[in-house]
């Protein structure tokens, strides 16, 4: 996306009468802050003059839909949508991870109403092309036990391939430099990566069957994880915080046990906390979706300090998280997707609910995930004018 493009953008932002109707065409005053001091005082529970004004993203359908109800169809994309609405900017650090080499995509099978195909990840899904659905099916994964570990897999995430550390570090210096907004390193994840190369079934009976080719794959994977961070720090190490993801748990707990967790997860956390403490990073984000209760405690002991997004509807909230946690958690999301689409008294309710633990600082508060397709343009504009109101400006 270029320049050319952001400046459009802005200049449909400024003129788009729907957003003029909701109070959102202008952005908000500069305050007393610029956006990296505010996101570090507000994750630091020191005074700010507003909260920073953040969103996760949308699901494709749902710009699709909006296109319809009135959003301008430049507005194509995460990234359009949020230059579009005016959200503080965020940047980052380019990290390798993930598999390297990645398998051939190949159509497989073709008919009129799908597709299967076998990914860049490995997976073998199907793909509906009639419209029908935009999830895929997935039919098969790449990792299925030990032998498949051995002889395909285990190579494409070794820690010192050389791909991994092609990075133009002159020009991501020169990016970040005097920068007025916040900027973050990844650090990819210890299970979710695992149950996505095995599939949900595939790990559930791996946990159980052959628990040390978890643990042998999560060693793998710290060792990527630490040996890359050490090289990025090499070379920019002025960051505001790190994230990864997990999305390991339902709506009624996580894939696996805490004390799984706690014997496998825990003690390599700290190995990558430690290494992201080390070089001045105390803002350290995991994404989970789902119930994460469970688990706060566990992450908490392994350094991860940050919950994002939490997903109310499945017990997830951030107003018992602050209530159990105090300070020592940090929270990001927690505005229920479910009562935005409903109408504005239950968005007004929403903005209402969650105030008391916004001033209580340490807080972000946004849709506690992608915003979904059943959420109206208008709906999700009166959205965006009250948290602005009660928070952003």
């Amino acid at each position: 996306m270029g320049q050319d493009k952001y400046s459009l953008l802005c200049s449909l932002r400024a003129e788009d009468k729907k957003l003029k109707e909701y109070g959102l065409s202008e952005m908000p005053a500069a305050g007393a802050y610029t956006h990296r001091e505010r996101y570090r005082r507000t994750m630091h529970f020191q005074s700010v003059d507003r909260v920073p004004n953040h969103e996760f993203g949308y699901w494709d359908d749902t710009l699709v839909r909006w296109h319809e109800e009135g959003l301008p169809k430049e507005v194509d994309s995460n990234w359009a949508a949020d230059v579009f609405f005016g959200f503080d900017p965020t940047g980052g650090v380019p990290v390798h991870f993930g598999i390297n080499p990645g398998y051939q995509h190949e159509v497989l099978e073709e008919t009129e109403r799908y597709k299967i195909i076998r990914g860049g990840d490995g997976a073998k899904c199907m793909v509906y092309t009639d419209g029908s659905s935009t999830i895929p099916h997935y039919i098969e994964f790449p990792l299925k036990d030990r032998q498949t570990w051995e002889e395909d897999f285990k190579h494409r995430i070794n820690p010192d391939d050389p791909a991994r550390y092609n990075v133009d570090w002159d020009a991501v210096c020169k990016n970040l430099e005097g920068r007025d907004y916040p900027a973050g390193i990844g650090f990819g994840s210890l299970f979710g990566w695992i149950r996505n190369w095995m599939g949900f079934e595939g790990v559930s009976y791996a946990c159980y069957d052959d628990p040390e080719l978890i643990e042998e794959i999560m060693e793998r994977i710290t060792e990527m994880i630490v040996k890359l961070l050490n090289y990025s720090f090499e070379h920019y190490s002025d960051l505001d915080y790190a994230s990864g993801w997990e999305d390991m748990c339902f709506n009624h707990g996580p894939i696996i046990s805490p004390k799984m967790f706690k014997e496998w997860m825990v003690p390599r956390y700290k190995r990558i906390t430690d290494v992201l403490n080390k070089h001045g990073i105390d803002v350290v984000i995991t994404d989970c979706d789902g119930n994460i209760n469970e688990l706060v405690e566990l992450w908490l002991e392994g350094g991860v300090n940050c919950m994002f997004p939490l997903e109310v509807n499945s017990g997830t909230r951030p107003e018992t998280l602050r209530e159990k946690y105090g300070q020592r958690v940090l929270l990001a999301g927690g505005v229920d997707k479910i009562q935005l689409a409903k109408g504005k008294k239950e968005i007004e309710q929403e903005i209402e609910r969650l105030r008391p633990t916004v001033e209580s600082g340490g807080f972000i508060p946004h849709v506690d995930h992608r915003v979904p397709p059943d959420i109206s343009y208008d709906n999700y504009l009166y959205y965006l004018k009250l948290k602005r109101q009660a928070f952003c400006s």
